[in-house]
């Protein structure tokens, strides 16, 4: 069985000799291997690939010479000697009547060598039967559809995708949209129409002219798209950038090729989806005529670290809310949040008309026939509070948002920090740790800051690695405080940059109420910040929006 990575590898050709080509899809928990045996600075899937070759095997193996980061897997593998059949195909980066000679004369020398290697006879007539309608041009969607677009997707993103998209989903990235046509013509110049074939595919982006990428993306049907990069690969954020600038509504997600955070992944696509036409919240606007003037309206925020209720009239009023720690149990908690608020109210659950839950816990804790994604909640909570916000800037225990709106409300944009927790609550918390210090004080020992001092590392662990270095240089209190604070704004300043965000801005989440954070991210932005009379309770104020609006 012959294994393979990129879409243009002929296993039409392997088909010939009676051997069956599946694409070789690593997902690796760690890279120890592969950072053993070479440097750091490949992109992620090369690494994977190699981390997985490494630890079960590289088996028979068919390469593209797509990067540099492939050609060097390539030699790693060759000089390790364990697979029994290795090679490196030499795919030309155009498709001329040049390219096409040449990348023929690359598949007769690999036919040669496999014959050579198996002992096995090259079929034409098993070589013309391969070529299946499964193979063919694809049909033109006849419905509207997203598309995922850009780099090899692992499988456990697209099945993810599929689950959460309301509409279909189409895989257009370079492993997913491979199309090879039968070659026609004589025996005589088989291998120049099978190139011609292979080359004549939607060009990838490693390609002199991708051009002809243009026919994914103007498409009538198409209604958003999904796009996906890989970490440490430049070809395809090239395109996203491209594409970003003709307005498509679009979403990006990046890979490493490690097991995914389920629940960020989970609440970008899901943010993104609320943001489309058609697929968006059809919610209404206070259409209370015919509505019990007595019900009540629940949000809950289940967040990483603490979980907030919301309660609102039938006249859009905030008549309790309630901020608890999340717990061991997110369902129990929002339980607890949710009574909290309603002893505040001195009212009933069974007076509650609806419930909409949102944040990580969201299809969990069994709080709401509606979940909404954070992104979503936080936006409309924030446009509530103050119509005149543009920009709402979330940090919260597990990850930092910035939010885009419009005019009306709507979310325009929005970019999420990774799977780092760097510039996050829980950072601050870790650094309290560190100091010895209660994270509430930290605002205030800000303060007294009076020397600059640098938290130079993206990754939390490094940072606090630096936090002890300055505490062992006899580095004041306030100073390091100060210089954590900067470091948080500056993680914040680059997904500001990222969206081309614009006042007015409104913070929201936990750290809104450290007040050297918000100082810090004032010097970014060059305006003040508005801050909300309760930060936390937003996301769980604009799920109770949506369930009072139905």
């Amino acid at each position: 069985m012959i294994q393979y990575i990129c879409k243009y590898t002929p296993v039409e050709l392997f088909a010939g000799f009676g051997v069956e080509c599946i694409r070789r899809e690593p997902l690796v928990n760690s890279f120890e291997l592969a950072d053993g045996a070479s440097h750091q600075n490949l992109c992620a899937f090369s690494r994977a690939l190699l981390e997985d070759c490494l630890q079960n095997g590289t088996g028979e193996l068919i390469l593209v010479n797509c990067c540099d980061s492939i050609r060097r897997v390539y030699d790693i593998l060759k000089e390790k000697g364990d697979s029994p059949f290795l090679y490196l195909l030499d795919l030309p980066r155009c498709d001329t009547t040049c390219a096409r000679k040449r990348f023929a004369l690359e598949l007769e020398r690999l036919a040669d060598s496999y014959a050579a290697y198996s002992g096995r006879a090259f079929s034409a007539a098993r070589f013309h039967t391969a070529f299946s309608p499964a193979h063919s041009s694809p049909a033109s969607p006849t419905q509207p559809y997203l598309s995922l677009l850009g780099a090899r997707a692992p499988q456990a993103l697209l099945e993810a995708l599929q689950h959460c998209a309301p509409l279909p989903l189409q895989n257009d990235t370079c492993t997913g949209g491979r199309s090879v046509s039968l070659p026609t013509g004589s025996a005589d110049n088989l291998w120049e129409a099978y190139a011609a074939a292979l080359l004549g595919q939607t060009p990838c982006m490693r390609m002199t002219d991708p051009s002809g990428r243009r026919r994914i993306t103007e498409n009538p049907r198409l209604r958003g798209v999904i796009y996906h990069t890989v970490k440490f690969c430049d070809y395809y954020d090239y395109e996203y950038s491209a594409l970003k600038q003709e307005q498509i509504p679009m979403t990006k997600i990046e890979t490493d090729y490690t097991p995914p955070a389920p629940g960020q992944l989970v609440t970008r696509i899901e943010a993104f989806l609320e943001t489309l036409p058609d697929t968006s919240l059809q919610t209404g606007e206070g259409e209370t005529n015919n509505m019990d003037q007595t019900a009540i309206f629940a949000g809950i925020d289940s967040g990483s670290t603490s979980t907030n209720a919301v309660l609102l009239d039938a006249g859009r009023h905030i008549i309790a809310s309630s901020v608890i720690p999340t717990g061991a149990r997110a369902g129990e908690s929002a339980q607890k949040a949710l009574a909290i608020a309603l002893q505040q109210a001195g009212r009933r659950k069974e007076e509650i008309l609806r419930t909409v839950a949102t944040g990580y816990g969201r299809s969990h804790i069994g709080a709401g026939r509606q979940g909404v994604t954070e992104i979503t909640c936080h936006a409309k909570g924030a446009f509530f509070l103050d119509p005149r916000v543009r920009t709402v800037i979330d940090i919260g225990g597990q990850d930092s948002k910035v939010i885009r709106l419009d005019e009306t409300g709507r979310v325009t944009d929005f970019v999420m920090n990774d799977k780092c927790a760097a510039g996050t609550g829980r950072f601050l918390d870790m650094m309290a740790r560190t100091l010895e210090l209660e994270v509430s004080r930290m605002g205030e020992i800000d303060r007294g800051w009076k020397e600059a001092v640098t938290i130079s590392s993206m990754c939390t662990v490094f940072a606090e690695s630096e936090v002890v270095s300055l505490i062992a240089q006899n580095k004041r209190t306030a100073d390091i405080v100060h210089g954590l604070h900067q470091s948080v704004a500056t993680k914040i300043g680059a997904l500001l940059a990222r969206t081309k965000a614009a006042g007015a801005y409104m913070m929201t989440g936990g750290v809104a109420k450290n007040e050297g954070v918000r100082r810090a991210i004032e010097e970014k932005t060059g305006e003040p910040l508005i801050l909300p009379e309760e930060p936390q309770i937003c996301g769980a104020l604009g799920a109770a929006l949506i369930a009072l609006e139905g």
